[in-house]
């Protein structure tokens, strides 16, 4: 694996290049996607946290969390196909990262509103001991507590999102030049790995090789995050 890999582009059949285009678009939809969910899923988490244990509303909104969760990733592009990209016209960017969002989102609800539940009870009315209103005891106590939790989360949904290739395939697509136009098909590692590893030219399974060494890398780059920047800011609190 050359540095070429990350400074040219995905080549014609039979032609030598890099992977350049795909890996800034698989950056750019998993950098979006998580965008989107980690505020949406933290605030979700939060409710279903602060929410009666009778609540119906909550416990419907768990029950579609958990089915959310266990959703085969091809059947979440499939619903985002059919929901923007059949009305809209066209694949894009802004498809992909958003079927990737709705792929991040339940585990961020689901572990933002079990860290949260995990939070001691006393600290809680301390806050409102001193007068404090209940969102400045959330942002100001909760959140530091069970940051370090939500923030394992986040970063786990980035590792789980950022190897999907069927959600991309029906949403994204893949593209062989280089744009950061959300609006247009983009190029991604995932779909790019796909097509290169099926082909029958000896170059393009190369680069299918290295980019899978590329994401299996940024993967384990990520878990390793996941697992020792909560313990280091445990450490820095302490």
């Amino acid at each position: 694996m050359s540095f070429a890999i990350f400074t040219e582009l995905t080549p014609g059949p039979g032609s030598e290049g890099g992977l350049k285009n795909a890996i800034v678009g698989s950056l750019m939809l998993t950098g979006l996607g998580i965008l989107i969910a980690a505020p949406i899923g933290v605030l979700a988490g939060t409710w279903l946290a602060e929410a009666d244990k009778e609540n119906t509303v909550a416990e419907s909104l768990r029950f579609l969390n958990g089915m959310l969760m266990s959703a085969p990733s091809i059947l979440v592009g499939l619903f985002v196909y059919a929901m923007i990209v059949v009305p809209t016209g066209g694949y894009s960017g802004w498809a992909g990262a958003i079927a990737l969002a709705v792929l991040a989102l339940p585990v961020i609800v689901a572990s933002t509103e079990e860290m949260l539940r995990l939070v001691p009870p006393t600290l809680k009315e301390a806050g409102s001991g001193v007068g404090a209103p209940k969102w400045r005891v959330i942002t100001q106590l909760s959140y530091r507590a069970a940051a370090p939790g939500i923030i394992t989360a986040i970063l786990l949904s980035i590792a789980r999102i950022s190897g999907e290739t069927a959600p991309l395939l029906f949403t994204a697509l893949n593209s062989s030049f280089m744009t950061t136009d959300m609006s247009k098909p983009m190029a991604n590692l995932p779909v790019t790995i796909y097509q290169f590893a099926m082909s029958p030219y000896s170059s393009w399974q190369e680069l299918a090789w290295a980019g899978a060494l590329i994401i299996t890398s940024f993967i384990l780059i990520v878990n390793v995050l996941a697992t020792s920047l909560p313990q280091l800011l445990k450490a820095r609190r302490a």
